[in-house]
């Protein structure tokens, strides 16, 4: 058991909810109730261009026909931009910020490429260059290792200042960045431990350096692997993914314990018994240690 378990589950509103997406809720509220502990749900709705009218509200109705119901009220992050920007003033306030002028097609141009995409060289960070204006501001990095344990993964450690370089928190758009935005709200909700796709492995370092520079708590990461679609591209909204269906969420469930490793539930059972096998058997440990993996078959 997890003392003060909190944990959540925070999907973005840019369509239904998919196969990939029931994968993270089903492990994140799985982990969560086999601790005793609380599940929370987070709308990250920053990106509002991208964010499809009624998307939030269906997601959330899809959990509960799913038997996932949450704790407490949910968060959207688009009411919580004043946070974001006190998060801002105080790294700035300590020099640990900048403005930035560069785009991304001049950082392609002449960064070297790094697992993530291209890794930024610090062309600002001395100051803009002269007739240059601001678009983004970026995090200063060194090349401190940022460690932690993965409940799935094991061990992990990153040099930032050599895998991503100096990162961005407020976009070209004005947008504040993820990174930033679910630091800041991790540590407000007071989430202690963070089960979600292992999409986010490797964001999990700039995360850590960033609630060390503003004195929050860590929580625990745990990250499942990603759904593959049949062409081997992550199932998302964007490629269109089959939305599950609420009415009929047996099945969906099935393959989704399936997908993660643990034990099959009885045969014909209802929703509440599918739940009840779930947080009595549910293990982490038998989630598989990979990063992503096919589209299972019906069960």
């Amino acid at each position: 058991m997890i003392a003060g378990y909190r944990g959540r589950f925070a999907p973005s509103p840019t369509g239904p909810l998919h196969f990939g997406s029931l994968v993270t809720a089903v492990a994140s509220h799985a982990d969560a109730r086999a601790h005793g502990g609380e599940w929370l749900v987070r709308i990250e709705d920053l990106d509002r261009p991208r964010e499809v009218a009624g998307a939030a509200r269906a997601i959330l109705d899809t959990l509960t026909a799913f038997g996932m119901r949450h704790d407490g009220p949910v968060c959207y992050q688009h009411d919580r931009l004043a946070a974001y920007d006190a998060a801002l003033a105080q790294l700035a306030a300590r020099g640990l910020t900048y403005p930035c002028g560069c785009s991304r097609a001049e950082i392609a141009r002449c960064a070297v490429r790094g697992g993530e995409g291209p890794i930024y060289p610090g062309t600002c960070r001395a100051g803009l260059p002269p007739g240059r204006a601001p678009r983004t501001i970026r995090m200063r990095t060194d090349s401190t290792p940022v460690e932690f344990d993965d409940r799935v993964f094991g061990p992990r450690t990153q040099d930032l200042e050599q895998a991503v370089g100096d990162f961005v928190l407020r976009r070209a758009d004005a947008i504040h960045a993820y990174q930033l935005a679910v630091v800041v709200d991790d540590a407000w909700q007071g989430i202690d431990q963070v089960v979600r796709g292992a999409d986010l492995l490797d964001s999990t370092p700039r995360q850590i350096w960033l609630q060390r520079a503003l004195g929050l708590p860590q929580p625990g990461y745990a990250h499942v692997p990603l759904v593959l679609d049949p062409e081997g591209r992550k199932l998302s909204k964007r490629l269109a993914a089959a939305p599950v269906d609420p009415a009929d969420p047996l099945p969906a469930l099935r393959r989704a314990w399936a997908f993660l490793g643990q034990p099959p539930p009885p045969p014909h059972c209802t929703l509440q018994r599918f739940w009840e096998h779930a947080i009595a058997h549910w293990r982490i440990e038998r989630v598989p240690r990979t990063r992503s993996a096919p589209l299972p078959a019906d069960q």
